[in-house]
């Protein structure tokens, strides 16, 4: 596996841990322990993954530009002939 892909294993694990935590254990700082999960979910696993999986590609096949949009009624057309 490559390093980046071990490295959000990782931290998904470990904030998934720290939200299951927080939730079941009853400590003083179970909130914050919740709290600690999800924001490393969104602002250390999401953009880890979503780079990840975007490297290499080109945005503009993704993109509703006016070419794409022809190019989907062209192959609307041709499959309910």
């Amino acid at each position: 596996m490559k390093i980046i892909h071990i490295i959000t294993l990782i931290a998904f694990i470990a904030s998934l841990t720290c939200i299951i935590c927080g939730l079941i254990l009853d400590i003083d700082f179970a909130q914050k322990l919740t709290g600690f999960g999800v924001l490393g979910l969104f602002l250390i696993v999401f953009p880890l993954f979503s780079y990840y999986r975007w490297k290499g590609k080109n945005v503009k096949d993704y993109m509703l530009t006016k070419e794409n949009l022809d190019k989907m009624k062209e192959n609307q057309k041709k499959n309910k002939i």
